[in-house]
């Protein structure tokens, strides 16, 4: 079997991440005798520190965990929108969308409560022990990636004008952050070191340590600081200033939570991913277009790829249609084998570069009134809106249409996405494409996948006396009325309501009750490049994945998340 990679075995436990230094993090917590979820906490705070342009502390994180013999259990690290997001409050600011970037995107922060609930409830380590990792690297430094200099001078006007307490961290003397260089963040390193001796001060037991931190997160000195730099007006990718809606009552409100996954049976696995408040589920619905009978002969031809890409556009258009907060997502119908078996009828043999959502249950799709003027707008030839700052508010047109409606060349990245597919970003900070990933398994089989995003960098302007910015997940939705909750994404429309995410992890399991995690970094593409490791992930087939080249679509999507894709 032909791979240009080798096959890494052992009995101790295995991580896998977007940054060597978090892997090796974890390795050095399984060392000292933690489990995999201590391991993965220490990973994500890490991740914070060594890859900020792809997430921060005040970002989101879905985590999906399967115990050594028990259930896979999604643990939902997706803040809900703030009280104060309702439509009318955009709408008399004079907006048609929520900002990429600035503090009107702000969502409530999701992914340090479900870090610390993983720690408490499956994690063995105290808070300081998972968190020195982290500490160290903030406070002595760690070689900066190239990426991380390639985006503050993205933004480095918008930086030295308007955000100037993140040109004070990130461009020292009026220099970005050389690859290789040694990065620090003091302000970081203090602020989790404090967080330590109030957590430590409220008793000597692990849980009430873990419990203690929750609580200055929610309402200490951490949220106040959240909550004062939310009601800062700061320059958003409208071209205007604005203030947040987040406030302290929002961040203590919130608490990371279990569900159950959704899941899939195809070929002999079961695939689990977080619900439709994420985008998971469209790996599920793509795996469910595939048609039977694949081998592995079939992987990479011509046919195969047409059928998976074509099948992608297609779950892709449902996503748009019917993925978001809402309770009623019909999910049980868009995975559900004749609504798939109809769906697939649909591929034909030429590439589509039309939005085909479907009907499950006989539903009529919703789609913003805005999403549908947008690919009206595409097809049409027209100019899109006019430009923000810099690159302006990316909506639906261009890069995520195709050559045949006024995308990019067959072939060829997007505006703003590198040749090699990393994520970019524009001068006004909004990112196309983004975040980062882990997976941990331990000697006792306890698994766990998780991706953690937003909060990077460019999202909002660097909160000085925390050393990391806000986040912008609230960019993920429509200001439409006429688009109900069962709409996505409808965090705006219904505060307190989680938008979507476009964070997915993926544990599968297959007969024998042997699990696999599987992954790729985020992005409204996610689903449709990851779902090339479907039929690659069999066992006779594991070790072929890393060696095939990877697929995916810039399927028509009107939804504003196109910024991601």
């Amino acid at each position: 079997m032909f791979t240009t990679r080798p096959t890494l075995q052992g009995t101790h436990g295995m991580v896998s991440s977007t940054h060597w230094l978090a892997s090796q993090s974890a390795m050095a917590v399984l060392e000292d005798g933690g489990n995999a979820f201590d391991a993965a906490v220490a990973a994500g705070f890490v991740l914070h520190v060594v890859e900020p342009h792809l997430n921060g502390p005040a970002g989101e994180v879905p985590i999906i965990l399967a115990p050594a013999g028990g259930e896979p259990t999604v643990l939902c690290g997706q803040g809900p929108a703030p009280a104060g997001a309702t439509i009318d409050h955009y709408t008399a600011l004079g907006l048609d969308l929520v900002p990429g970037t600035g503090p009107l995107a702000a969502a409530v922060p999701g992914a340090f409560d479900a870090w610390m609930v993983l720690l408490r409830d499956h994690g063995t380590k105290r808070l300081a022990e998972v968190l020195r990792y982290a500490i160290g690297y903030a406070e002595h430094g760690h070689p900066a990636v190239e990426r991380i200099g390639e985006t503050v001078e993205a933004v480095r006007e918008l930086f030295e004008t308007e955000w100037t307490t993140s040109a004070e961290l990130y461009l020292p003397d009026g220099e970005s952050p050389a690859a290789g260089r040694l990065l620090t963040n003091p302000a970081l390193a203090a602020t989790w070191r404090r967080l330590i001796t109030e957590a430590e001060a409220a008793g000597a037991g692990r849980e009430a340590q873990i419990e203690a931190a929750r609580r200055v997160w929610r309402e200490g000195f951490i949220a106040q600081e959240l909550a004062d730099a939310a009601a800062r007006p700061a320059m958003d990718s409208s071209g205007q200033r604005h203030a947040g809606t987040l406030t302290g009552d929002d961040l203590a409100a919130f608490e990371a939570t279990y569900e159950a996954p959704v899941s899939y049976s195809w070929n002999g696995w079961t695939v689990c991913k977080a619900g439709p408040w994420s985008q998971g589920p469209v790996l599920l619905q793509q795996l469910a277009l595939l048609p039977d009978g694949l081998t592995a002969d079939d992987l990479g031809t011509p046919d195969f790829l047409h059928t998976l890409i074509e099948g992608g556009k297609l779950a892709m258009a449902d996503r748009e249609a019917w993925y978001g907060d809402a309770a009623d997502v019909p999910l049980a119908e868009l995975l559900s084998r004749p609504y798939n078996d109809e769906r697939r009828k649909l591929i034909g043999e030429a590439a589509s570069y039309e939005l085909r959502p479907g009907q499950p249950g006989g539903r009529t799709p919703r789609l913003s009134k805005q999403a549908l003027a947008a690919v009206a707008r595409a097809a049409s030839g027209a100019a899109g809106p006019a430009a923000g700052p810099g690159g302006g508010e990316p909506t639906v047109g261009g890069p995520d249409l195709g050559p045949a409606l006024g995308g990019p060349a067959a072939g060829g990245p997007a505006p703003g996405e590198r040749a090699d597919g990393e994520p970019a970003v524009g001068p006004d900070g909004v990112t196309r494409g983004d975040t980062c990933h882990l997976d941990v398994v331990d000697r006792w089989g306890n698994m766990v996948a998780a991706t953690p995003s937003g909060g990077w960098l460019q999202s909002n302007p660097v909160i000085p006396a925390l050393g990391f910015p806000l986040g912008t997940r609230l960019q993920m939705t429509w200001l439409d009325p006429d688009c109900p909750a069962p709409s996505p994404p409808a965090a705006a429309h219904a505060p307190r309501s989680p938008p979507r995410s476009h964070c997915a992890a993926t544990p599968p399991s297959w007969p024998s009750e042997r699990r696999a995690a599987i992954s790729r970094t985020s992005g409204a593409r996610t689903s449709s490049s990851r779902s090339r490791c479907g039929p690659r992930c069999a066992p006779d087939w594991i070790c072929r994945a890393p060696s095939t080249p990877p697929t995916g679509t810039r399927s028509p999507s009107p939804a504003p998340s196109t910024r991601g894709r």
